[in-house]
This record gives structure tokens, sequence and C-alpha cells, in this order.
């Protein structure tokens, strides 16, 4: 079930439970460099994320873009399968705009069945995340459950 939040934005009135090893793993990363975009993979078994696969942000201009580092993510998809799981979040950080999809997170989102989840560094005291459903035309807030 969905309600829409603006023309192009719905929000998903399903929620997503995140464990709080992953939710503090993700936020833990993200305040590892504050002035650039971090970026990972959350791992899940049986629709349960399990595991955080933090990835090399290799972006020409890391402080407001994320490439993952091909190399890492083909790892941890592997690693991943071997383990018997699926990729449940991708995530990254802006470090100073808010926790909303860019236009190129927007163009570049190439996971629809993945939730996007967006970490903000710039709020005062306290680490924004939101999480998103982006592809096949659509972008979906879905609230979060911590």
């Amino acid at each position: 079930m969905t309600a829409m939040l603006s023309a192009d934005v719905k929000i998903d009135t399903m929620s997503v439970h995140l464990p709080r090893q992953i939710v503090n793993q993700i936020l833990s990363h993200v305040q590892t460099d504050e002035a650039r975009e971090v970026c990972g993979l959350i791992a899940a078994r049986n629709g349960i994320p399990c595991r955080c696969h933090p990835i090399s942000n290799i972006a020409e201009r890391p402080a407001v873009r994320f490439v993952m580092d091909p190399a890492e993510q083909i790892d941890a998809l592997r690693q991943m399968r071997n383990a018997g799981e699926e990729l449940f979040a991708i995530y990254h950080s802006h470090p100073g705009s808010p926790a909303q999809p860019s236009s190129t997170d927007l163009q570049e989102a190439g996971y629809p069945e993945a939730l996007y989840l967006i970490v903000s560094l710039s709020t005062r005291g306290v680490l924004e995340m939101r999480g998103y459903y982006i592809g096949d035309g659509r972008v979906e807030e879905t609230a979060l459950e911590l």
C-alpha cells in the first residue's frame, strides 16, 4: 500500500525492520569519512538483514557521488551467494544533503528489488537514515523500524 508524497515520490505504508546491529554498522561506517559518500551492501537470509558489507567508493568526486569498487561489490555478492544470502539493501551517505535520492541516485539505481538506504550527515548531532525502493519508474519511501 502506498500514499503520495509528491508527484514523483510515494510513501510505502509498509515498513522494513532493520536489526540494531546492522544499523549500528551502517552508522559507524558512514562516520568514518564524513567528507565522502561511503557505501555498502546489506545481505539477508530468509528476508532478514544479517550482514553488512562496506564497499570502497571509487568515484572521481566522492564528496557528491558514490561508485562501488566493482571487485569488492562482486566479492560481496559472491560471499552472499555462498552463504545462502541475498542482496537486501544498498546503502550510502550524503555528507551535505538530505537523506533523499539525488538525481544521480535515481538514474543509477540498478537493483529495483533492493532497498536503498541513505544516511544524511548534514543534520546537527543526529544522523538521519531513510529507505527507498527505486526502479522500474518508481520511487517509494519506506518506513524503517529500527
